[in-house]
Parts: C-alpha cells; structure tokens; sequence
C-alpha cells in the first residue's frame, strides 16, 4: 500500500484556495493509492537537477526503499548494472523541438527475493518550458513479467507449430469458398499451404491459388465434395486412386468454424507404399491362410492315415482323443476309448509299470515303455510306447511291434537250435572221449588174467572219466540255467581268500594275484561251488590271455547298482560285484558279443572247450545276476560279476544227538519212485546190498497208492525229479503235508524245476550218483528215524 500523504494544518479561516487545493490533494491521494493497488508506479525526474522522484509502487517494482527522492547516479549504481535501459533519459526530447514526445521501453530487473529477472514497461512524457526546452519527464511503470512469457511461449508455440507443419509429411492446407462472376464457375482459392502439399501439387507457391487451376477436369467433384462439408459441417475421410500416376492418397476434410468465414481444412497424405505393403501382407496372409490350412489337411491326413496309435490324454491318463490307427490295430473305437484311463488297456500284470510311467510324466520326464494292449476281441498286441509331456497333456506314440517280436522270437529259436548243434557237435565229441575211456577200460576189466594193480587203474579210470563226465553236464545245465543249484549265504571275500591261494598253483609263478577287499563282509545268497568254479574259469581265461606272465587282480565291492549290461536294463541292488582283471593281450571288439556263447574259443585246438564262460554267464543268470565284461585290446580286460547282496546269516544252531554215524547200521523200508526203469533196477540194487528194504514205484501216483496200502510204513522216500505226470517236487510236497514226519530225498541230473525253485527245502541227490553218496545220504536219514 502506498504511503499516507503528510497531514496538512488547516487554519481557522479557511481561505478560498485552500478551499479548493483540498479536494484536489484528496483525488490525488487516492489516485495515489489505487495506482499503488495495482501495481503501476509513476515518478518525475527534474532533468535540471538531475533528481528522481518515484512514487512507492515504483520504488517497489525496482527492488528499491522506499524513498521521496533519487539522484540519477545513485539509481544508476542500484540499475544499470542489470540492463542499461532501466535509466530514463531525455536525450531524445533534447533533440526535439516543439511538440510533446511520448516515449516508451521495456528493461529487465533482478527481483531481490527470488533473484529472478522481471520485465518492466516504462511510458515517458516530456515537460517543456516556455522556450520549448525539455526540463521534467513524467512516467509511469507496471511489471509486464507474466505477459511477456505469455507471448514469448505463445510465439515458440507458433513456431512449433509451424515448423512441424511445415516439416510433416501429410500434405495440409485451408482453402476459401469464393463466389465467381457467373454462379456455376465457383472456386475455392487456397489460403495457405505446406511444403507436402505444394509437392504433391506440384506448385511451389500454393497459397493464392484457385482449386481449378490445380486440378483442371476434376474440379467439379472437388467442388461439390467440399460444398457438402460446408453446407453440413460433417467431416469426411476417404481413399483415393490418382488413376494417371498409380498413387493413392487419404484424404481429411473439415469445416473450419465460424461457418462463416467459409473455409475448409484439407489434409492429404500419399499412402501408395502402405497400400503396396497392405497388399503384399494381404497376399502373404492370403499364402499363409493356404500353407496353414495345407499344413492342417497334411495333419489330419498323418492324424488318419499314419499307422502309429496316437492317443492324446489328461496328465492323470484320462484319455482325450485317439486316431484311426488306434481302433484299426485294437477294435476300440473312439467312443469306447476316450473318457477312460489309458491303463484300462493294458495287460493288469504290466499296469503297474504304467501307473508309475505316469508318475514319472507328472514330473515333465519323457517315458519309453514296451507294453501289451488288449484288443477288443480278448486278443492282445505288444506295442512300444513313447510318451510326451507337452502343453499341460499327454501325446503317445505306439508302434505295433508284434510281428517284430514274433520274428524276434522265431530267431532266437534259430539261434537256440543253431546253439543246440554246435552244442551237440561239442557234447558228442567229448562224450566220445569220455565213452572211448570207460569202454576200453571195461575190455580190460573182463579179462580175466588181468593183473590186480591194473585192475585197480581201470576202475580209477573209469570212476575219474565219470567224474569228468558229470563235470562236463553241469557246465551245460549252468549254461542253459537248469542246473539244480545248492544255494547258500556265504561271505564272497572269505571265499576270494580261499580262491586266490589256490590260483597260485593254477595260474603259474610268473602271473601275480592280487586282492583288493573291502574291509567289511559281503554277503550273497549262490551255490558256493559254482561260485567257485565261475571264478576259476575267469582267472583260466585270464591267465591264457596273459601268456603266462603278468598281474591278475579279484576285487570286491559290495552295495554296488547294477549297470544295464548288452542292453539289459540295470537294478538298483544293492549287488556284491566280483571283478577279475587281467593284464593280457585284451579281447577283439568283434568278439566281445561271442564270447558266452557255448563252445565259442579263441584259443587253440586242444587248449579250451568254450564251455567256462557260458557256465559263468549261467551261474550269474540263475542266481538273479549277471556278468559284465570290459576290455580293449591290447589292454587287458575286466569281468564283473554280479550277484544280489543279502544280509549276514544268523548263527545257527549246534547239532543235538548223535553223530550221522549213529545209524550206520539201520536198515530202512524205502520207497523208490522211478521211472526209467534201468535206473530204478540199479537203484534199488544198491540199497538191497547195503542192507535197506526197497520198494519200487514207476511213478508219482503209484508211489501213492503204495504208500497208502503199505501195511508197514516206509521209512523214507527216494524220489526221481522229472517224471511223466507228477513230478518228483510235487509229490514231495504232497507227502510233506500227508506225513510231515516222512523223509524225501530227490535225485535229478537235470531239471528245469529245480534251477527256477531253489528253495524246494528237500535234500537233493545229483546223478550220478555213487554208491558211497548214496550211503551218506540214507546214514542221515537213520539218524533223523532214530530221533523220532
């Protein structure tokens, strides 16, 4: 607010100009103020003194205190510095002669608070005196700070506005209605212009230029389609073909209001490249609508025509959809098939493996499993399976392999019976052998002046070549996995021990043995001797493969997994894996699939039979494991094998009563059930002459019947293995739930019963048998009699 004029002493008798200067001094005040109130300061300068005078509000305005009264210096020194022009001058009326000179300017001041500069617009009048020279100046000031950074970013925005308009593309321009001399050749003339539309013209200067003069022939639609924007002031957008170019252009028009003023916007643009790229996409979708749907026909084709079974199921198995070759190769149609789960068809003793296949599928795994399916006529088909997780389903691809495995199977009978000549071929020649010794050392028996002490080596002989004999049969029935194993729970590495001394004297000075044992036991459930002969036979071919001379290591470990083996599938195990290792010359590539094969040798004639391995290979087999082999040649080989790990045995307990010496003297009623009639002559020949009562049965069921009409009981029961109708296990079994308390003992040089069932839990009597083994085993029996 500007400062309350001074008050002003009145006198007690009013003179007349007092009268009046007082209201004028009271209007001036409150001119005063009102100026003040809206911020325009006024001020003279004295130009004779060189004195300002500046009202509050101008005092204000400059930053300056409040004062009555600045020299011109002083206000320099606080102004100039900012902008030279804040400094009224009456330089331009000293040079005027006569007449009043208004003159105005704008400066710049620093704001004291802020430090921001603001813009002041100054308004001077020059006062003369009587000879027409300048002596005061009279000014007003106001802040046009706000008005001027309005018209500064009124005129960058013009400028934006017309660089960009003058920069795009599009083609833009206003055009007038104008009335011609003669109504029907009306006009519009073009206001104004950009540069795209003078280029797409082909005008440079466009603006004052009539739409006729532009577009020649095709004025009047022009004409009617912009007299239809004005008349309804609907805007309008359409495309447009330049037939003579080829180009196409998109046009916008609209009425520019008032409606009185009778113009109209247009803004054009060349869209010839988007409509070339809008029809090259069009024809590329087009090409790719036909691939898409060729690809879909090829699809369903392979979908219906493949002779893969497709099915497409839920990841639980529910199945979702099946194809043609489904229902061709298993009778179920589609409407039998989808909505149940994909196990429903399989065999019910392999879905099991299929539910835990689906398991496996839950986890994102790809499974390949082997499975039969059942037809819809009772039949069955083995189908290979491969299934895929994908896209949250299940998509499985089987391949019918029946009449593969079929011909497989065709094959390894070919096979088996080529084995079987081959193995024929090897069995005769040794047999011969074998027979040639026992037939000439039984001439030699029955001459009747042969000496005692020759007498004594032909029985030797012949006792020794049966021994051989019977050697040479159970490698074949350990090779063919019918061999009649005497399992029992025994510590390998005690065993390896025992092994590895007796290897010294087989394998030679120069070979070293070596063991490598784990500190604690391991524990297999296997018949001993074959163990045993199965290691020997290794650390032969060991020992030929070395020449003579080198290193042979037997190493053990135990709690081993079984890796898959000539592709086998491998077992977790745990397994007690056996290797025997040697430093030799190492097997060919080429014979690494032969070697188990029976009477397959690379050695020389005379030095091997082809027989070791194959009676590993069937030990391990037989026993629920197998054998593995690594070598290269030149380096030496490594075979593993391995056997199901068991627990330790517990202690058993010691014998009670007396020795099996006891009852040597018994004699014993027993019954002998055996159908070749041969056999059960000598049989029961044998037992007359050491003192027994035999009775023969030549069959299962006739032992029955003598067994129920005995008037005295039989003491025990000597049974054949393989019989015409029942067989010896089963009989045995009966007898075992008749009369518990009754002994059965079982003979068998060959049975298939007895190399799957090795727990049968009866005493067991392998052929050929001698007479003295024979004793044993009815000494063993008088003693458990005597003990009932």
């Amino acid at each position: 607010m500007p400062e309350p004029l001074p008050p002003v002493a009145e006198p007690s008798v009013e003179p007349a100009r007092f009268r009046v200067a007082t209201p004028l001094r009271a209007a001036q005040g409150a001119l005063a103020r009102a100026q003040d109130a809206a911020g325009i300061g006024v001020f003279t300068l004295d130009l004779r003194a060189g004195v300002l005078h500046p009202s509050p509000a101008f005092c204000r305005l400059h930053g300056l205190p409040v004062q009555e009264q600045y020299s011109l210096a002083a206000l320099a020194e606080r102004l100039a510095a900012e902008d030279p022009a804040a400094i009224p001058s009456g330089e331009r009326a000293a040079g005027e002669v006569g007449g009043e000179v208004v003159e105005e300017a704008v400066y710049r001041v620093r704001d004291p608070l802020t430090g921001l500069p603001r813009w002041i617009a100054r308004t001077l009048e020059i006062e003369r005196d009587a000879d027409g020279r300048p002596v005061r100046l009279a000014g007003v000031v106001r802040d046009v700070t706000e008005q001027r950074a309005q018209s500064t970013a009124l005129a960058e925005s013009e400028q934006h506005y017309r660089t960009l308009f003058e920069q795009m593309d599009e083609g833009y321009c206003v055009i007038e209605f104008i009335d011609g001399p003669h109504g029907p050749l009306s006009d519009y003339v073009h206001v104004t212009a950009n540069r795209a539309y003078a280029q797409h013209a082909g005008i440079e200067e466009v603006a004052g230029k009539r739409l006729r003069e532009i577009v020649g022939a095709e004025a009047e639609g022009w004409l009617a389609l912009y007299g239809d924007v004005l008349r309804t002031g609907r805007p309008i957008r359409f495309q447009r073909e330049l037939v003579a170019t080829g180009r196409y252009l998109e046009l916008a028009a609209f009425r520019i209001e008032p409606p009185s003023r009778r113009q109209v916007a247009v803004l054009f643009q060349d869209i010839t490249a988007r409509r070339r790229v809008e029809h090259l996409l069009h024809s590329k979708a087009a090409g790719l609508e036909a691939e898409v749907v060729a690809q879909r026909r090829d699809r369903d084709r392979v979908w219906t025509l493949s002779p893969v079974l497709k099915v497409v199921a839920s990841p639980d198995g529910r199945i979702g959809a099946v194809n043609p070759s489904w229902s061709r190769t298993l009778g179920w149609s589609p409407a039998e098939t989808v909505g149940r789960h994909v196990p429903d068809f399989f065999a019910p003793e392999e879905r099991p493996a299929a539910e835990a296949a689906l398991e496996r599928l839950a986890s994102g795994d790809s499974t390949d499993l082997e499975l039969t399916c059942l037809t819809r006529d009772g039949g069955t088909r083995r189908v290979l399976w491969t299934i895929v997780p994908a896209d949250g389903l299940l998509y499985g691809f089987g391949r019918d392999i029946t009449e593969q495995r079929h011909a497989e199977e065709a094959l390894r009978q070919s096979q088996k019976l080529e084995a079987v000549g081959q193995l024929t071929g090897g069995v005769a020649h040794d047999f011969n052998n074998l027979l040639t010794i026992i037939r000439s050392s039984v001439e030699f028996l029955r001459r009747p002046d042969l000496a005692p002490e020759r007498k004594s080596r032909y029985l030797d002989a012949v006792s020794d070549t049966v021994d051989r004999a019977a050697k040479l049969t159970g490698q074949l029935l350990a090779f063919a996995r019918r061999q009649a194993l005497k399992p029992e729970t025994f510590d390998v590495g005690e065993r390896l021990r025992s092994i590895a001394e007796m290897l010294d004297s087989v394998t030679g000075a120069r070979i070293r043995v070596v063991t490598d044992l784990p500190g604690a036991p391991c524990y297999v459930r296997a018949d001993a001797s074959q163990f045993e002969t199965a290691l020997v036979n290794m650390a032969v071919n060991a020992r030929d493969a070395m020449d003579g001379e080198g290193r042979l290591t037997l190493r053990l470990d135990g709690a081993k997994p079984m890796p898959p083996i000539r592709g086998h599938a491998g077992a977790a195990g745990p397994f007690v894996a056996v290797s025997v290792i040697d430093t030799g010359t190492g097997i060919a590539s080429a014979d690494l699939t032969r070697i188990f094969e029976p009477f397959f040798t690379t050695k020389e004639v005379g030095r091997g039979t082809g027989l070791g391995l194959s009676q590993v290979i069937g030990f391990a087999k037989q026993s629920g494991g197998d054998v593995d082999v690594k070598s290269r040649a030149g380096e030496g080989t490594a075979f593993t094998l391995y056997l199901p790990e068991v627990a330790a045995p517990l202690a058993a307990p010691a014998p009670a009563g007396p020795g099996p010496e006891a009852g040597a003297g018994a004699h014993l009623r027993i019954l002998v059930v055996e159908d070749n009639l041969e056999v059960g002559r000598f049989c029961t020949q044998i037992l007359e002459e050491l003192g027994h009562h035999p009775v023969w049965a030549e069959n299962a069921e006739a032992a029955l019947v003598a067994l129920d009409r005995a008037e005295t009981p039989f003491d025990a029961v000597f049974s054949d293995v393989v019989m015409p109708g029942m067989g010896g296990i089963a009989l045995a079994r009966t007898l075992r739930e008749r009369a518990p308390d009754l002994p059965v003992v079982l003979t068998s040089g060959y049975s298939h019963v007895l190399a799957q069932d090795d727990a049968h839990g009866f005493e067991l009597l392998r052929k050929p048998y001698s007479a003295q083994e024979l004793a044993r085993v009815l000494r063993e029996m008088a003693v458990r009699v005597n003990q009932q």
